[in-house]
């Protein structure tokens, strides 16, 4: 208000100034353009000449705008696409995360169309396609988001996703590691990578994989046991007998700890007919531990060490005179043995602690050799019955 009031109070001094100056002024102008004589007092000439300055300046500015129009309305047209365009892009990133696919590719299209972030919104698209199961359209939206450089490590990483997705595994494996050929470790991509190997059947890569996880902190040790398991697994299945030892010994102490690992390790073992080494890795680890998984693997043999293997296993008893897996490998150990009575009386014990098809089945077969037809048929019956 104080400013206000003083330039109020200024305006009103210069009017009153110009005013005062105006009455004390006796000049004149004088024109003349024959044979006429125009003869002016020079204050109407400075008001004339100060109008007339207004009035083209208006004009010329009128004129200028009209002769602009045209360049203006087109960027009225282009600024009205670019916010449309960039509503649609917001719009597609809204309706992918709330599952809406089909309304996504729409404004995705949209986005393209404005030239709003054109390769981001192709990949928004290709990934609400893809979604929706719409293949083409998902080829379709990554080839134009092949031109953008800008976006080639986000462009790969949809790519290897769909293609894992697919289970096209070595080609998403190939996307991973052009991502990966610059010698960066994308944690991201490990992750894929990690699918990519598991569906390949790639159980070397896939514990390189989850090892450099593991590194990284992008997978806890719970998160990354059941993979590693797996992998061992796999991996052993796949060895040949003579190169089971060279592999076993070449694992982390912590991994040849690991009971399920131990338990494929001797199931290759067994499968390659090598029951000293599975039955000395089997009392090895229990040793260290309580592991009932690894007690129907004790009970194969190829008859030569039987009686030992009894004997360990009845020690064992003592301690655990509970568990049904101890005294099912026991049953099976004596039934080697043509220990009949034992063998019955294990697996009786056995059923009393926790009831299984499987120890009905074995209790059955050990009565047909018997001789006892009722007696097998009640058990595999009750095998059959059971859930």
């Amino acid at each position: 208000m104080v400013r206000l009031l003083l330039w109020l109070l200024g305006l009103c001094a210069l009017a009153v100034g110009l005013v005062i100056a105006a009455r004390h002024n006796d000049g004149f102008v004088l024109v003349q353009w024959a044979p006429w004589r125009i003869e002016l007092s020079l204050n109407l000439f400075i008001v004339t000449l100060l109008l007339g300055v207004a009035l083209l300046y208006t004009l010329f500015h009128f004129i200028d705008g009209l002769m602009r129009m045209p360049a203006r309305a087109a960027q009225y047209r282009a600024r009205q696409r670019r916010r449309r365009a960039v509503s649609a892009l917001r719009d597609a990133a809204r309706l992918y995360f709330e599952g809406r696919y089909g309304h996504a590719q729409r404004s995705a299209k949209l986005a393209v169309d404005g030239g709003e972030s054109p390769g981001l919104a192709a990949l928004i698209g290709a990934r609400a396609a893809h979604a929706m199961r719409e293949r083409v359209q998902a080829d379709d939206w990554l080839r134009q988001a092949e031109g953008f450089d800008e976006l080639r490590t986000a462009r790969l990483m949809t790519e290897a996703d769909i293609l894992i997705d697919r289970r096209e595994f070595a080609d998403a494996l190939e996307r991973i590691d052009r991502l990966q050929s610059g010698g960066q470790r994308h944690v991201a991509a490990l992750r894929l990578a990690m699918r990519a190997r598991r569906g390949l059947g790639d159980w070397s890569g896939l514990l390189r994989v989850v090892r450099l996880l593991l590194k990284h902190r992008a997978l806890t040790p719970e998160q990354a046991a059941p993979v590693r398991r797996q992998a061992h697994a796999g991996a052993l299945h796949d060895l040949d007998p003579a190169e089971l030892d060279p592999y076993w010994k070449g694992l982390p102490t912590a991994e040849r700890e690991d009971a399920l690992v131990v338990r494929a390790m001797c199931e290759a073992l067994i499968a390659a007919g090598q029951f000293e080494p599975a039955r000395k890795l089997i009392e090895t680890r229990i040793e260290h531990g309580w592991e009932s998984s690894l007690l129907p693997l004790y009970a194969h043999s190829d008859g030569s060490d039987a009686l030992a293997r009894i004997a360990r296993a009845e020690a064992w008893l003592r301690e655990h005179q509970d568990d049904a897996e101890l005294l099912l490998a026991l049953g099976r150990l004596c039934r080697t043995q043509q220990l009949w009575g034992k063998a019955q009386s294990y697996l009786e014990a056995a059923l009393a602690v926790r009831p299984s098809r499987v120890v009905h089945v074995e209790l059955a077969l050990l009565a047909e050799h018997l001789d006892r037809p009722s007696e097998a048929q009640a058990h595999f019956r009750s095998a059959a019955l059971m859930d």
